[in-house]
């Protein structure tokens, strides 16, 4: 079976790297606007402009770091960044500590720690490319999926249960102890790795920071999946600041029903990860590539009507889990199609770009949805972005990518 296949060692290391840094991420489960809204008493307008403005900025910082990235050893790079984000990270509950967290603080965190997630994920993407065969990607990256999911299943309850007990910044120490950790496992991955040709050689030029957009926009696969990708993503982050506003003050929900909500729902990502490879094995890449696209784009428009109570709560967890079911079959073949279809001296700068573009979009629409929710509230805010998203499938790709070779 493909969940049994064996890819080496140094791949076990990266995978558990991955798997202790995406727990540690979601421990900390939206904790920044936790703190803002239970902590600072935020509005949903300073909510939405705190995960806005940390995205955008970060994403500004991350520009020039994809071509310098390109030409280094990636190992490196991961571990500092892992190291970059512990140390801001602890800086919030140093200052908590202290009586002196504020809003600047929270905003100049998240703006590092946003920026060497670009980094690092860019990285983390070539390394993957060059420990595993081409073969074995999709099961690679149907592993790190189904990683996410069960670190999205279990840690936003257990953050939620510690931000009871213990106070609302032990996820952000938690999600910092993790970085540490998975700078460890990046370590452990041992072996040489060859110095990229341009490593120390010269410094990148100003042509190589728009390189990863001229390839994508370029490609007749990527362009497509790039465009659609982004403003889907965009349109669903852009609504996780109004609904944590909406559940957590006007309806009244506890923070740790809050986190049970996006919890129980994650079990449709082990499922759809899992079923990804069969899935293109039966029906072809493109075809699964292009109904799990359109598939989840249908249910965000449903959380406008979210209610108090079980009913409520049981509306959230049955909308969510139809979501996170068709996200669990796209993501790993959106990840394993950009990773195919990318050039082997690009990838770090493609996945920069990538990223930058998708943090940006994601900022600049959650600004617009925290400026639309001050006027019409948070509720018709979501609803907006749920129309909008029922347009996006027209975007996806009609040029089917290489056929991917699923292993055995």
């Amino acid at each position: 079976m493909v969940a049994r296949r064996s890819l080496g060692r140094p791949f076990g290391w990266l995978w558990a790297s991955y798997g202790v840094s995406v727990f540690g991420t979601w421990l900390a489960f939206d904790a920044f606007a936790l703190i803002a809204i239970l902590v600072l008493h935020a509005g949903a307008a300073e909510v939405s402009a705190l995960a806005a403005a940390g995205a955008a900025v970060g994403a500004v910082v991350a520009v020039p770091l994809g071509p310098w990235v390109e030409f280094r050893r990636k190992r490196p790079v991961m571990v500092a960044m892992d190291l970059v984000r512990f140390a801001a990270l602890m800086s919030v509950p140093a200052a908590f500590a202290r009586g002196v967290l504020g809003f600047p603080q929270l905003l100049l965190v998240s703006v590092v720690v946003g920026a060497a997630d670009i980094a690092f994920t860019a990285a983390g993407g070539a390394c993957l490319k060059a420990l595993v065969r081409p073969e074995d990607l999709l099961v690679a990256n149907g592993r790190f999926e189904s990683t996410t999911w069960t670190a999205t299943m279990l840690g936003p309850p257990l953050g939620g249960a510690a931000i009871g007990l213990l106070g609302p910044v032990m996820g952000v120490a938690a999600n910092a102890v993790s970085h540490l950790l998975s700078a460890a496992g990046v370590l452990a991955i041992g072996g040489g790795e060859p110095r990229p040709a341009r490593a120390g050689a010269t410094r990148p030029r100003a042509r190589d920071l728009a390189d990863g957009w001229r390839y994508i926009l370029g490609h007749p696969v990527l362009r497509p999946l790039f465009l659609h990708t982004v403003l889907v993503n965009g349109l669903i982050m852009a609504t996780s600041p109004l609904l944590a506003v909406l559940m957590l003050g006007d309806l009244g929900f506890a923070p740790w029903q809050y986190g049970l909500a996006f919890a129980l729902p994650c079990i449709g990502g082990l499922v759809g990860s899992r079923a990804a490879g069969p899935l293109v094995a039966r029906y072809g890449q493109h075809r699964v590539l292009v109904t799990a696209g359109t598939l989840r784009v249908c249910w965000s428009l449903g959380l406008a009507f979210v209610g108090p109570g079980a009913a409520g709560l049981a509306l959230v967890m049955v909308l969510e889990f139809a979501l996170i079911t068709c996200m669990g079959v796209y993501t790993p073949l959106l990840a394993t199609c950009r990773l195919t279809e990318s050039a082997p001296d690009r990838v770090v700068r493609i996945l920069s770009a990538w990223s930058v573009t998708s943090r940006l979009t994601i900022a600049a629409l959650t600004a617009l949805c925290g400026l639309l929710a001050a006027v019409t509230g948070p509720r018709a805010a979501i609803a907006i972005a749920g129309v909008l998203l029922l347009g996006t499938p027209l975007l996806l790709p009609r040029t089917a990518p290489a056929p991917l070779r699923t292993g055995g």
